[in-house]
């Protein structure tokens, strides 16, 4: 076993793991717990998260497990890999300097309660096919549901490997996904997602399409790029954009942005999604607006006013 620590301080802005986690924007870690998304305002915590990495996305034979817990100002991390603390600075995006981030952001009263009560929040870099099924699965569904979804997936028909006496398993690759039938997937409790995630998994097995694809696009032709895939449209192809390929500007509307937008940002509302889109990552600070859209969604959903 690796292990090591990233000292808190070291970090431009901070950390805040549990609420970085438990966030809604990533069902890829899980706790050793097995209490993950049990918590509401999940903020402050310290038990231990993991996450298992594919061998396709490390180039490695087999997946490498990392897990990491915060305590005492330092992120502690025990792994199967001595790649560890690369692999923590890409995933939770320790290299991002939060304090200038937050500096570019309009003041804004809503904003600013979300910053001040979940302080450290930082925005997640899932692997793309990851995140782009569980934001299929995420369709009208608590984000507890979501997580056991894709949790029944990588238990289902993802790689095992064993790690400190306990065995884990990666995430699906597109090719393990695509071989499941649209039976067995809603066996899983998938229900009419099942063909989405059937044939979103295909399409990427085959090369027809891959989400990277969309990354050095503009911002607006990437999101219209993702929704070829079956069972993305709009708001789903922006959750992979901010979750997972890097554009930071994306706003997701959801039901907490759509409602934030009713109550306090009511000129925002401009009809369609793309008009409205525009209108709210503007009122969110543009090119970083994405960090607004995930303080504000974790502030509201957890009873903030």
């Amino acid at each position: 076993m690796e292990t090591g620590t990233i000292p808190i301080a070291d970090l431009d802005g901070g950390l805040d793991l549990q609420s970085t986690v438990e966030s809604g924007q990533s069902y890829l870690w899980r706790r050793e717990d097995d209490r993950m998304y049990e918590t509401d305002a999940a903020h402050g915590g310290d038990a231990w998260y993991y996450t298992v990495l594919p061998a396709t996305e490390t180039g490695t034979n087999e997946p490498e497990v990392v897990r990491a817990r915060q305590t005492d100002g330092r992120l502690d991390w025990e792994a199967s890999t001595p790649n560890a603390p690369a692999h923590l600075e890409h995933l939770l995006r320790l290299d991002d300097d939060l304090d200038a981030i937050i500096d570019t952001t309009p003041e804004d009263p809503l904003i600013d309660r979300a910053y001040e009560q979940y302080g450290g929040l930082r925005l997640v870099r899932d692997p793309p096919f990851g995140c782009l099924i569980s934001f299929i699965c995420s369709a009208q569904m608590r984000v507890s549901r979501i997580y056991g979804m894709v949790t029944t997936l990588a238990e289902e028909y993802g790689d095992s490997v064993a790690f400190d006496g306990e065995e884990y398993h990666a995430f699906p690759t597109p090719e393990q996904l695509a071989e499941a039938t649209e039976s067995e997937l809603r066996d899983l409790s998938l229900g009419y997602r099942a063909p989405y995630v059937q044939r979103t998994a295909e399409m990427v097995a085959s090369g027809e399409a891959t989400p990277e694809e969309a990354q050095g696009l503009a911002y607006e032709d990437a999101r219209e790029s993702l929704t070829r895939f079956v069972g993305v449209g709009d708001k789903v192809a922006d959750c992979l954009l901010l979750f997972s390929l890097g554009y930071l500007e994306a706003v997701p509307l959801d039901t907490w942005i759509r409602t934030a937008i009713e109550d306090y940002y009511p000129d925002c509302e401009r009809g369609s999604y793309t008009d409205t889109s525009r209108a709210i990552r503007e009122q969110f600070g543009g090119d970083y607006a994405g960090y607004a859209q995930t303080y504000v969604f974790h502030y509201l959903r957890n009873g903030g006013e």
